[in-house]
């Protein structure tokens, strides 16, 4: 029996499995079929992993033939999940979609991963992104674009774009990806699917190849916001191998799920949606998911970020001046790739640095640089520290007054592979939505609401939290999902069921 994960969802899997109607074996044999029927066309793995994914399989099988009872059995249990490639898991190629990593074996086992393994998830693979995920649409990837399942020719946003055309394309079931500017948000609006960014510090980074330590954070995507809230309880919690990881209560963010919007207070960012490059069919989109919000109870108001529209530029140089540094590692001598005909160390480095990296990266580690040199550190970084903290206290008045904030997540829905290649700034403002939220360290959730009315592509709208108020979050835009009722199965799909 084929196993069609596009039509169950996690909860759906774990009872069937509980119940005896599937084993964890075949649910993987269907994520492992699905692959095999698409993978060429959308090309969201760097690599399957059937041997653990049968590995942890048998164990809840196991558990199952031995009697577990529904309280013991893991809450993902039978799952298929799939990670980014920045994500190291013993047993696995960590690439980060780079050359200069494109052997390394992972040693040690990003701890967002072994949790989401230890609740039961199997895993199927390793994913694209952009190299280094330095990128909006998944094209800077030395092993080559991702495509979108909604349309084929257009990219998955990005830089976890492997990661939202998995599930989307039902190739997986719940995936994580890493946000250090929207990389989990904007894919997830591109591909359709419910794509979480959390609080900074409430998932460990333990295992994540860095970018921006003080903006990347881990988060799941998959079709439904309640499969999001199981995978959050899996994957949060303080860590001891992070210090950044914060130490807060255990909270179950499924349960207020189903209480509504009714007593929420919604704020409409307004002057982010007056922003240049907003396509009418998703502005007109956020203005229909605010009369909805109204119309289910919640009370829904107007309010500004004026400081919101500078996130881009100051983005742009905390995130390439962390990512200088934290990029130095990779220099040929410990790990990665290295020039074997190399005159002396300095040959050494430039080569392989030159070989091993690709064109954007190449292109931040010298804008970060530059930014951090001598006589431009206070001119650059420091201005940008500046507006940063502009920025939170904008969102802190925000929030004295409501509980969630909406606006798009992407300006555009999907653009077509290769159209803003050459254009790195057009790019760039892809973020242009999101950004704002990892620089104040707010949680926050991609949702698709329906497709563009010229476009016909999803169209994902964001709902912004406080810090740790990714309960209420969750809460909205289950709210948002259920009133919407959009079907977030993509043509692709539809043509292999129609096939089967």
């Amino acid at each position: 029996m084929t196993v069609d994960l596009s039509a169950l969802t996690a909860p759906e899997i774990r009872a069937a499995i509980l119940r005896g109607d599937l084993s964890a074996r075949e649910v993987a044999d269907g994520a492992f079929a699905r692959i095999e029927a698409c993978d060429d066309r959308v090309r969201a793995f760097n690599e399957v992993t059937r041997e653990l994914a049968y590995a942890s399989a048998d164990r809840v099988d196991d558990m199952v033939r031995s009697g577990a009872s529904p309280e013991e059995l893991p809450p993902l249990a039978g799952v298929p999940v799939a990670f980014k490639d920045n994500m190291n898991l013993i047993g696995t190629r960590t690439t980060c979609s780079s050359r200069i990593l494109a052997n390394h074996e992972s040693v040690y086992d990003c701890t967002a991963v072994a949790r989401l393994i230890k609740a039961g998830g199997v895993p199927v693979g390793k994913l694209n992104m952009d190299e280094f995920a330095f990128g909006s649409s998944t094209e800077n990837s030395a092993f080559g674009p991702t495509h979108n399942p909604w349309d084929l020719e257009r990219v998955p946003g990005g830089s976890s774009g492997g990661s939202a055309a998995a599930v989307s394309a039902g190739m997986a079931t719940i995936t994580l990806g890493s946000d250090t500017g929207g990389s989990i948000r904007q894919p997830g609006a591109f591909c359709g699917v419910v794509a979480m960014k959390p609080t900074y510090g409430r998932v460990s980074r333990y295992g994540c190849v860095a970018f921006a330590s003080s903006l990347d954070q881990i988060g799941p995507f998959s079709k439904s916001v309640e499969e999001c809230a199981l995978a959050l309880n899996a994957i949060c919690g303080k860590d001891p191998m992070d210090a950044t990881s914060v130490d807060r209560p255990h909270e179950d963010f499924t349960r207020d799920l189903e209480r509504g919007a009714s007593g929420l207070r919604i704020g409409v960012v307004t002057d982010m949606l007056d922003m240049e490059g907003v396509a009418p069919e998703v502005k007109s989109a956020t203005m229909a998911a605010a009369e909805l919000f109204a119309a289910l109870g919640a009370e829904v108001g107007e309010v500004e970020l004026p400081s919101a529209r500078y996130g881009l530029s100051a983005y742009y140089i905390i995130g390439p001046a962390e990512a200088s540094s934290n990029l130095a590692r990779f220099d040929g001598i410990r790990y990665g790739h290295r020039v074997a005909d190399a005159k002396d160390v300095l040959d050494l480095y430039m080569r392989s640095r030159a070989e091993g990296f690709g064109p954007e990266a190449i292109r931040r580690i010298m804008l970060g640089t530059y930014a951090l040199s001598a006589g431009y550190y206070d001119a650059y970084y420091g201005q940008a520290q500046k507006a940063r903290t502009v920025i939170i206290r904008d969102f802190e008045r925000a929030f004295a007054d409501h509980d969630v904030l909406l606006t798009p997540t992407s300006p555009t829905t999907a653009f077509r592979i290769g159209e803003k290649s050459a254009d790195p700034l057009a790019m760039y403002l892809s973020d242009v939505y999101t950004i704002p939220v990892n620089l104040a360290g707010n949680c926050a959730v991609s949702v698709p609401v329906g497709l563009g009315d010229d476009s016909e592509l999803p169209v994902g709208i964001q709902l912004i939290g406080t810090h740790f108020a990714e309960g209420v979050v969750l809460r909205a835009a289950r709210a948002l999902e259920r009133a919407v009722a959009f079907d977030v199965t993509p043509p692709l799909v539809r043509e292999l069921q129609a096939r089967a």
